[in-house]
């Protein structure tokens, strides 16, 4: 008897919870769905959806599944770009997950972790800029940007390596 879109905070809150007892496909489903609903219910270019999308695009990483990341991005990034803006939290977030799915997954090319690592210098520049250097989510994005940069060092290295011969 509850609105829908009572409904759908808890169900987010139940997906919370399914992820912190390490039931992350479960928390997927139920992710899935509240995605679903939010543009249902709201249309694709509501802030609800698009936060929705985020956790979405978060639930797939935690699941590896980053070729889903990458489409779901692709396809909602436009979107919070126009409706929130370049520098909104939620959109540097969305840029931060995406190139995380860029440079994690398998097969990853070079130009996959150079596009992450330019990608996220100008995200942390720009969180930077919009919530100063101590931010916890600048930090977080750092973060990334160290792991994006040690992933192109060795993928960069093993090009270089001469062949083995046996």
């Amino acid at each position: 008897g509850d609105s829908v879109e009572n409904i759908l905070i808890a169900q987010g809150n139940l997906v919370d919870t399914y992820a912190c007892l390490g039931r992350l496909d479960e928390a997927h489903d139920v992710r899935r769905q509240v995605y679903f609903g939010w543009i249902k219910l709201h249309g694709e270019e509501h802030y609800d959806t698009l936060r929705e999308a985020n956790n979405y695009a978060f639930s797939l990483l935690r699941l590896q599944r980053f070729e889903e990341v990458k489409s779901l991005i692709r396809k909602t990034m436009p979107v919070a770009r126009r409706v929130l803006g370049e520098g909104h939290g939620l959109t540097l977030k969305m840029r931060s997950r995406y190139a995380a799915a860029l440079f994690k997954g398998p097969p990853a090319t070079l130009d996959d972790v150079r596009e992450a690592v330019t990608t996220l210098e100008e995200t942390e520049q720009t969180a930077r800029r919009m919530f100063g250097g101590a931010h916890p989510f600048t930090k977080g994005i750092g973060d990334y940007l160290k792991n994006a940069r040690r992933a192109l060092r060795a993928r960069e290295k093993s090009r270089e390596a001469p062949p083995t011969t046996a």
